[in-house]
Order: C-alpha cells, then sequence, then structure tokens
C-alpha cells in the first residue's frame, strides 16, 4: 500500500492521528521536500524531530528524486507499505497527483489522509473561501526572464470582485543554469520568495502592462509561516505592505477582492494601526 499523508502547516504535532497510524506501520518513510517545509525547514535537527515522533527513519524526497525516480517509490509499495509525506495536504501539488495517476496505473493500491493546506488556511484572515477566484504562482524574476501570464488570472479575478491568493515561489535544490551549460549539476542556496519581492513583481508587471488590474493601493492581506505557532497575517495596501518585516518563510499573498462586511470587520483584526501590525493580547499578530 502507498500512503499519502498530509502533515499540515505547523510542525511535526499538525500530522492527524489516522496520518500517525498509518506512518508507524509503514517499512520505508519519505517526506516530499521542494513544494513546502514545516516550521524547522529541511534541518538535520527537524529530520531528527520528525523520526522521534513518528517512530521511523525518514528520506527527504527533494524533486528529482520524486520527479525521476517515483518509479522506485511506487516499486516498493508493492510489496510493503510506503508512506509518503507532504507538507499541507497530500493534492496541493500537481507532483502529488501524478504519483496517484502512475500508482493506479501500475495496479498499486493507495490511501491517503488529508489534512490543513494554504488553500483553506487563509480563512484566518476572514475572506470567506468560496469568494476566491483561481489561485496563482508567482515566481522569482531574473534578468532574462520576467513572466506575466498570472497577471490576466488576477484581473480576471478583481473583474468579478474575487479574492485572489498567491503563492510564492520556492526554489529548493536547484540546478544553475551556469552548471547546466557544462553538463554537471551545482545546485543553487535555496531561496524562498518573500511578499515584498511579490509585491514588487507585481507593481512592475502593472506598469508594464498598464491595464489597472491593481496599483499600489490595492488592498492585500499578507501571510507569514502560516499555521505555526508564530504566524503573521497583516492586512494594508500593497504599498504600506511593502515596508513590512514578515520574517521567515515561509509567505503567501491575498489580494482582496470585493468585500462585504463581515469580512471588513475580520480584515481590520489584522490591519496595520501606525504603521506596525496590530497587536493582539496574546502577543499574536
Amino acid at each position: 500500500m502507498l500512503y499519502i499523508i498530509g502533515l499540515g502547516l505547523g510542525d511535526e504535532k499538525d500530522i492527524t492521528l489516522r496520518g500517525l497510524e498509518a506512518v508507524k506501520k509503514c517499512e520505508k518513510v519519505y517526506m516530499e521536500a521542494y513544494t513546502s517545509l514545516l516550521s524547522f525547514g529541511l534541518s538535520t535537527d527537524g529530520l531528527s524531530t520528525l523520526e522521534n515522533l513518528y517512530g521511523k527513519p525518514i528520506t527527504f524526497a527533494d524533486r528529482e528524486m520524486v520527479e525521476e525516480k517515483a518509479d522506485d517509490i511506487l516499486s516498493s509499495a508493492r510489496t510493503s507499505d510506503v508512506a509518503f509525506l507532504v507538507v499541507g495536504d497530500p493534492f496541493g501539488a500537481t507532483t502529488h497527483t501524478d504519483l496517484v495517476v502512475r500508482a493506479k496505473e501500475l495496479g498499486i493500491d493507495f490511501k491517503v489522509v488529508h489534512n490543513a493546506s494554504v488553500m483553506n488556511a487563509v480563512g484566518i484572515c476572514g475572506l470567506q473561501l468560496y469568494r476566491y477566484g483561481e489561485t496563482v504562482s508567482i515566481p522569482f524574476f531574473t534578468d532574462t526572464w520576467r513572466p506575466d501570464s498570472f497577471y490576466e488570472k488576477i484581473k480576471r479575478n478583481r473583474e468579478l470582485g474575487l479574492h485572489t491568493l498567491c503563492l510564492l515561489d520556492i526554489r529548493v535544490k536547484e540546478p544553475s543554469w551556469e552548471s547546466l551549460s557544462r553538463g554537471r549539476k551545482k545546485y543553487e542556496p535555496p531561496r524562498y520568495m518573500t511578499i515584498n519581492t511579490a509585491i514588487e513583481q507585481l507593481l512592475e508587471i502593472e506598469e508594464r502592462r498598464g491595464e489597472s488590474a491593481y496599483n499600489e493601493d490595492t488592498r492585500c492581506v499578507g501571510f507569514a509561516r502560516l499555521g505555526s505557532e508564530d504566524q503573521m497575517i497583516v492586512t494594508g495596501t500593497m504599498k504600506q505592505l511593502l515596508a513590512v518585516d514578515f520574517g521567515a518563510p515561509l509567505h503567501c499573498l491575498v489580494i482582496v477582492g470585493k468585500t462585504h462586511p463581515l469580512e471588513e470587520e475580520m480584515l481590520d483584526v489584522y490591519k496595520l494601526e501606525g504603521g506596525s501590525p496590530h497587536q493582539k493580547d496574546d502577543g499574536s499578530v
């Protein structure tokens, strides 16, 4: 059996009881390590924390392993129970859908254990989930590549009065162009896009396109480390959020569409006051 298990968003304790029971009976446990990360990142200490709680040795599965060596994972599942751990929910990334399709084609049984993901956890800001339009992903710009294909989706959402969730780029174990040209892979240091960088890129695209999909006065919600104990949520204009230090990754951004009074009341909980995020009694933001 192949178990595809969601870990939630915070730390090792966010796994469900059903997921933990499945992990404990598996002979091999892999953890997907490139579409997202838990609060401790990809450190050795973080891996030990997982292994101590789950009672199993865990193998980090990077992009190359999952996309190029998935057959090795699946072949093990023919004769034993194998767990594939995913931060968030198993189907938050298309790669994991592909793994299920390949398992089905090979006649391998699979079970999925769901968990919280960024797609529903953003509801904490008060914007109602059924009023979101199409989600977009914003990649890092380079000197020669400055894509804007997601601009049309944001514009369409805004025209319909819908909110837009922007997932920000994660670059983990990415080979450099220089190393690829030389035929030997050398990996760049991990990079995680900040809300500030995302807004800078979005405003650059708007200036270039000039179709008024949004501007520096457009209201947004910035999320950092969503689901963790030290999560940070701030609402303000694009211009205001540019000046906020959101701290460590992971970050995501919501571009606010048309709101109704109840949504406005919740957004007020997280608005900037005097240029700083509003602090609540428990110290969270």
